[in-house]
Order: structure tokens, then sequence, then C-alpha cells
């Protein structure tokens, strides 16, 4: 019993503490509500006074109006039987009409002061797409509301490629996956957008999530506004933007073991293809980014590329015109997130070095500040997907011009992905320490 009243009374004293946090926007709107209710009660008390000096009252007000206690006595007495009439009435009436808002066993206070928190953190651009660029909004969603996710959209695999081809659509399923990443609400509601239909004809191998976007495109009359209604749909924290709004596709050129150098079409196409990949580009070259993508790039605080599969997710995004202009020109902090491991049948056999050389062949160096990589390898190699290859290691040699930093981003139950609290951590302390 003394453990749970010392808890409870922790979690009041750290509400209290939120509540109490400068810039929160509380505090001055207590003080007015306290100015209202003093004006009241001098309102009330000149009547009173009034009352007692002017009409004749039976002896028993003596007793009731406390006159055997001297002034400041009464004074103290009912200030502070006022006070805590007013702390609850502001408590009780909170809960009553915020019940509606805030799940069960969360604090008002506390959620008050995260908010106002994310709100003031600093402007992200993630730049990427498939499953690390979604691995990485999870966690930073918890730091600031001000995010800007940039997706590819040269995917014509699976569902979106069909939505792709069928209806003219750009590719949903990073859009999806950003927009679920990023969602506040109910985790049914997350859940039900990236289910997938596993049986129906037609409906097979469709996420909801996919069709979701497809229909709200064909009502709001783009895709552009498709996204941005999903968005408020899932209340998400941020927003979700195509590096171009025009239909790409994505070439490669692969060298075989025997030398040969084949040309292959389309995103889907290129990792079944074994060899090495000698280079990407768009199909038309010269597709111009989407406007608002170049303006947040502009106005970030700090610029992220990767994590994701180098020549299908990252690289796609700085091949669109205006991208890499824009990155350069941004004051940003720029960070290259390389990833935890290698990728069969795109980067097999490549460390650290090689992932930053691939990007330099296609925009030229110097494009980001810093390198992050990944320090922890002594991690059990089990379960591990068919196209997943091996760790990528950094072998400790600087990468002039850029700044290489080491550290614990890999998550341990899945050491082929990123961890998204690690990785947050991680660019957070960069961005403290490097920032312009």
């Amino acid at each position: 019993m003394r453990t749970r009243g010392r808890r409870a009374q922790g979690t009041v004293l750290r509400s209290l503490g939120y509540w109490l946090t400068p810039g929160l926007g509380v505090k001055r709107w207590l003080l007015v509500l306290l100015l209202g209710i003093t004006e009241l009660a001098l309102a009330l008390a000149y009547v009173l006074v009034t009352l007692y000096r002017e009409q004749p009252f039976p002896p028993v007000f003596y007793y009731l109006t406390l006159q055997f206690i001297p002034r400041l006595g009464r004074a103290a007495l009912f200030g502070a039987l006022g006070i805590a009439t007013t702390a609850l009435a502001l408590v009780r009436l909170n809960r009553t009409l915020l019940a509606p808002f805030v799940q069960p066993g969360r604090d008002v206070a506390e959620i008050l002061h995260r908010h106002r928190q994310r709100e003031r953190g600093p402007r992200i651009v993630v730049i990427g797409g498939g499953t690390g660029q979604s691995t990485l909004l999870r966690g930073l969603k918890a730091i600031s509301a001000r995010l800007t996710a940039v997706v590819t959209v040269a995917d014509d695999g699976g569902s979106s490629g069909r939505l792709r081809r069928e209806m003219g659509l750009l590719p949903p399923g990073d859009f999806r996956n950003c927009l679920a990443a990023l969602a506040e609400a109910e985790p049914l509601m997350t859940a039900l957008f990236q289910y997938r239909f596993g049986k129906g004809t037609g409906l097979n191998g469709h996420a909801f999530g996919n069709l979701f976007i497809a229909a709200m495109a064909e009502i709001t009359g783009s895709f552009e506004q498709a996204v941005a209604e999903s968005s408020r749909v899932l209340a998400v924290r941020g927003r979700v933007l195509p590096c171009t709004v025009e239909h790409v596709v994505l070439a490669a050129e692969i060298r075989d073991a025997e030398g040969r150098v084949h040309r292959v079409d389309g995103e889907s196409a290129i990792p079944e293809v074994r060899g090495r990949i000698e280079r990407v580009w768009l199909i038309p070259e010269h597709a111009r980014a989407y406007p608002e993508t170049i303006r947040a790039l502009l106005e970030a605080d700090l610029i992220v590329l990767g994590p994701g599969s180098l020549y299908t997710s990252v690289l796609p995004n700085l091949l669109v015109e205006g991208i890499v202009p824009a990155i350069r020109a941004s004051r940003a902090l720029k960070v290259y997130v390389c990833n935890v491991a290698t990728q069969i049948g795109e980067t097999e056999g490549y460390a650290v070095a090689e992932h930053v050389q691939a990007i330099e062949r296609h925009v030229g160096p110097g494009l980001f500040d810093i390198v992050l990589v990944n320090s922890r390898l002594d991690v059990p190699w089990e379960g591990v997907p068919e196209e997943v290859g091996d760790l990528v290691r950094w072998d400790g040699r600087p990468l002039p011009p850029y700044t290489v930093v080491a550290m614990d981003v890999i998550d341990e139950r899945r050491p082929w992905r990123h961890d998204p609290e690690k990785l947050t951590r991680a660019l957070m302390a960069l961005f403290e320490r490097y920032r312009r």
C-alpha cells in the first residue's frame, strides 16, 4: 500500500511539474482565471460588507462567520479552502471535458507537455523509401512534429505496381508505410491500414491502405491531396511528400559475373538480376521535383538520407531534378544513415565505403556532412530473411570530406534493421553536436 501511495504521489508531482513547465501555454491562463475569481470574490465581499454594516444579523452569524478567530486567521483558512476547492474543480472539469480525447492511463499534463515539445522540435526531412524510412519515422515522431518524409515514386512491384498500372496512380505503398509510421490514430486503425488481403479475386495481395489512398485520389482528384486527407484520418504527425509527381521508371545497368552489362527497367526487377549494379537512372531523366519537397529541404534543420535500399529507395529520390541542388543549398545538417546490413541483388559485399561511393558516382561528392554507421556487430545472426546478406562494416578509416560516426543503432531482435529509438537518439545527439 505504501508503494502504491508513493507511486500515486510521484505521478501527481510529475503531472504538476508538467503543468509548470515554461512555454507550455497554461500558466498564463491559470493566472487569468485566478484574477477573474479574485475579482468575483472582491465583488461578493463588498456586497457582504455592505449588508453586514447596514443590516442587523442574528447572533448565530457570529459563529457562522468565525468572528471568534482573528481576521488574518480567517483569511488564511478561507484562502486554503478556496485554493483546494478551485484545484479540485479544475481537475475534475479537466478530466470530464478531455475524457473523450485522452487514452486511459495517460496524464493530460504529460500529453500537453510532450505535444508542446514536439511542436518546437527541429524541422526534419527524411529522404528514402521502404522499411528503413518508416522505421526511422516511428522514432522521430516522438521528438518533433515538424517531420517531412520524402518518398520515392519508382516502385512498380506488388500491390503498388498493380494500382500504378491499372489506375495511373503514383505507387502508394511507401506512402502507406510512412503514414502508418507517423500515425497517432488507434493501433487498430493503423493495423487496418497495413492489412494485406490474402485472397479474393482482384483483392489478393493488395494492402487496404493502398486501396484507401487510391479511392481517396479518385474522390479528391489528385494523389497529393489523397495523401493529405489520409494523413488527417490517421492523425499523422508530420507530412508525407513525393519526390516528384511525374510517373518515372527506374532503370539500371548491371554487370554480371562474366563482365557483361545488362540494362534492366523497373525497380522490382533490379534486385532479381544477379550482378553488380553500375548505375541507376530515371526515365524520363529530367523529372522535376515536387515544389513542396524543395521548400521542405530548404527550410529544414536536419536532412536525413536513408536508411533504405541503396539503389531502389534512396538514390531514386536524388535522381529527381532539383532535389540534390536543394539539399546542397540547405543550411541543414545533412546525415547519411548507412544500412546495417547488405541486400542481396543490390549491395552484396558492400562495406560503408562502397555505399558512400555509390552515392558519389550518381550525384557527386560532399552531399552530406556525416555518415552514421552501426558499431554493434556482436549480434546473433539468426532468422535472417533470404534477401539480407551480411552486416555492413566500417574499417575505421576516414572517408573525407565526411565525418564518420559509429554508434549502436541496431535492432537486436532483428539485427538486419535499425532500432527506431536508438537511431533517433543517435541522430539527435549528432544534431545537438554538429548543427550550424
